[in-house]
């Protein structure tokens, strides 16, 4: 199965770190986000890996190489201008090829092993399988339910809701009938769980949206507490 990386996105809310740094080479733990994701990826015995690169994109290239280090393949889908989720998606499709294929944030830490998303196709009529996380303080109010069979909702006020992680298992079919250009994923997401084709798992581990300098910080001190 092969996997994209979402790097291409300026991280406004994380200058001035990101006016000279891509979002996904930040550092915790005295390594960049990225390469923490990879060495997941590796262990989880994924090797073909496509990252989609614009801001400062020449720097991921540059570190990142072509992953052999990892004992990885990397692959890069090049963007003029960010594209947004669903729009980076679809661009580098052709890089990805026909089959359901997962997607990572580049600006979030998690310890998910990839295994719970690997070990199960998608089942029918399920376009795409959401890993999600409790939500942290900044984003309290969650995006989305999840029943006990697995099928995520859309939020209910006063209702038990989760955030979503980041991580994800894509099928194609999410994305029919989308035009290439800039385009954010949530609608797309919307319109399936409207359509009932929306699977998600919990995940209670580890987890971290590295959205401002102070949640780096945050991260950093307590991974490295942690050893």
């Amino acid at each position: 199965m092969k996997v994209m990386i979402l790097a291409a996105g300026v991280g406004a809310r994380l200058r001035p770190l990101t006016d000279h740094t891509p979002k996904p080479l930040l550092k915790v733990a005295g390594m960049p986000l990225i390469e923490h994701h990879l060495r997941r990826l590796a262990a989880a015995g994924l090797s073909e890996v496509v990252i989609n690169v614009s801001h400062l994109g020449g720097q991921i290239e540059q570190y990142c190489s072509d992953g052999a280090r990892w004992g990885l393949a990397l692959r890069y889908s090049r963007e003029e201008v960010p594209l947004e989720t669903a729009g980076g998606i679809l661009h580098a499709r052709p890089l990805l090829g026909e089959a359901p294929f997962l997607v990572v944030n580049g600006d979030v830490w998690s310890d998910f092993s990839f295994g719970p998303l690997l070990e199960h196709p998608l089942r029918d009529g399920e376009n795409a399988r959401l890993v999600l996380v409790d939500n942290p303080p900044q984003h309290a109010a969650g995006d989305f339910s999840l029943d006990d069979g697995g099928r995520v909702g859309h939020r209910v006020p006063g209702g038990a809701s989760y955030t979503y992680a980041g991580i994800g298992l894509y099928s194609w079919r999410l994305f029919a009938g989308l035009s290439p250009g800039k385009t954010p994923l949530r609608p797309l997401l919307d319109a399936a769980i409207d359509r009932g084709e929306l699977g998600g798992i919990h995940h209670t581990g580890g987890w971290e949206d590295v959205g401002t300098p102070q949640r780096l910080r945050q991260l950093d001190a307590r991974l490295g507490a942690a050893g």
